[in-house]
């Protein structure tokens, strides 16, 4: 038995939904698939830089999550080699696309902040997507479960592991060779720590600590992949006070690491797609697209990954709009020449939306993967260049990365 639906995006993480709301904005209905049986949190809380908030304005929930999350107005790094401070960057500057914003927020705030306005049965869970089969001018869905769902339109925000990705001709994200530990606390009373982002660089790692409320910290750190530490959280502990646990780095840093619980650390492997995929790739094919995790996997080191996935569900509910509401050229069509004519006014607009984020995303895989290096570095050539030349610079291109604004809500 086929269930039709207009629009069916799979995967209900920042980039299905931000897409899924966009469009619901713009007066368009979609079906959110998610594989599990709740909205997924993984990895406790994520930077979200100016770019990011011009997102979450356009789709209506920034002045809601403002009131819950504390404002950076700083950025400071600390060499734990020399004990150095080697950068200190104001986030009270200007940017071309108006006053610079950094906060630090909580992923499940975010997700259920985006779901709540979402109406009711948009989001069906345990809906695991299996294949992908063409039917004429729509795509046939197969779930886990049996059910087919035949579509005019279908949208992969199914994260690193994408199956229409996959679908679309993209290889797997490839692994880095490095991981990132992550770790969130919440304590009892205020932490006391100043709304900033605070950075050290060792040899080999990065790590960084970011309160998002008067009680809640994330914390992460970057180091070579070992795959006797990533499933067991003691270990992880361990290994995160060892690197951090000279002299230069304060006690109250270190004191919240010690008081992170086990079950609110975990590892992940860091991949990302080569650039020159996405340059030659199809980020869209006939009514099929990828966003977010399914588009641009990459490496966290200038934050941008979740910031990424809210610019593509703004960017392609524009373009989606456009061309769905657009009216038919000649009223006395028959219906295969109506459904000819939509399906290629789809196309044009996915289309669209892949050219204005092939090279947005393209740059920002390689700005991350290249900075990653670079902060990451073991030799003392490496690690003299990196706290001593390179600091504000790199520092300073972060912001830069994070001056974009993907635009109103608006048909495009």
């Amino acid at each position: 038995m086929e269930e039709v639906q207009d629009i069916v995006i799979v995967g209900a993480g920042i980039a299905g939904l931000t897409t899924s709301l966009g469009l619901q904005r713009l007066g368009i209905q979609s079906l959110v698939l998610e594989s599990s049986h709740s909205l997924r949190v993984t990895g406790f809380a994520f930077t979200t830089w100016t770019n990011a908030w011009k997102a979450l304005d356009a789709v209506g929930i920034g002045d809601s999550l403002r009131q819950q999350h504390k404002q950076f107005y700083a950025n400071l790094n600390t060499s734990t080699v020399s004990g150095v401070q080697t950068a200190a960057m104001s986030f009270e500057a200007k940017g071309k696309h108006g006053d610079h914003e950094v906060r630090c927020v909580n992923r499940k705030l975010l997700l259920e902040a985006l779901a709540k306005e979402l109406p009711s049965g948009t989001i069906r869970f345990s809906s695991k997507v299996v294949s992908i089969e063409i039917s004429g001018f729509s795509k046939l869905v197969h779930l886990a479960d049996g059910t087919i769902l035949k579509t005019k339109v279908l949208i992969g925000c199914d994260g690193v592991n994408s199956v229409v990705a996959k679908w679309l001709g993209f290889k797997a994200p490839t692994f880095t060779g490095r991981a990132a530990i992550r770790g969130c606390v919440n304590f009892k009373s205020n932490h006391g720590m100043e709304p900033k982002f605070f950075q050290f660089f060792g040899k080999a790692f990065r790590s960084g600590f970011l309160p998002y409320d008067d009680n809640g910290v994330y914390w992460f750190l970057t180091s070579n992949e070992d795959k006797e530490r990533e499933d067991d959280p003691i270990k992880m502990k361990q290994f995160v006070l060892s690197k951090l646990g000279n002299e230069y780095v304060p006690d109250e840093i270190k004191a919240i690491v010690e008081n992170t619980e086990l079950d609110s650390i975990i590892s992940s492997p860091l991949r990302y797609r080569h650039p020159w995929e996405l340059l030659w790739g199809n980020i869209s094919k006939e009514n099929v697209c990828v966003a977010g995790d399914a588009l641009h996997p990459m490496t966290p080191d200038i934050g941008q990954g979740g910031c990424a996935a809210l610019e593509d569900g703004v960017v392609l509910a524009k373009c989606l709009a456009g061309a769905l509401q657009k009216e038919q050229s000649e009223e006395t069509k028959g219906k295969g020449d109506r459904e000819r004519e939509e399906y290629k006014r789809i196309e044009m607009g996915l289309k669209k939306y892949a050219k204005e984020r092939r090279w947005r995303s393209i740059e920002l895989i390689s700005t991350a993967y290249i900075v990653g290096v670079v902060q990451q570095g073991n030799g003392k050539v490496t690690t003299f260049f990196r706290d001593n030349i390179l600091a504000a610079f790199l520092a300073g291109l972060v912001l830069k990365k994070a001056d974009f604004d993907c635009g109103k809500l608006s048909f495009s």
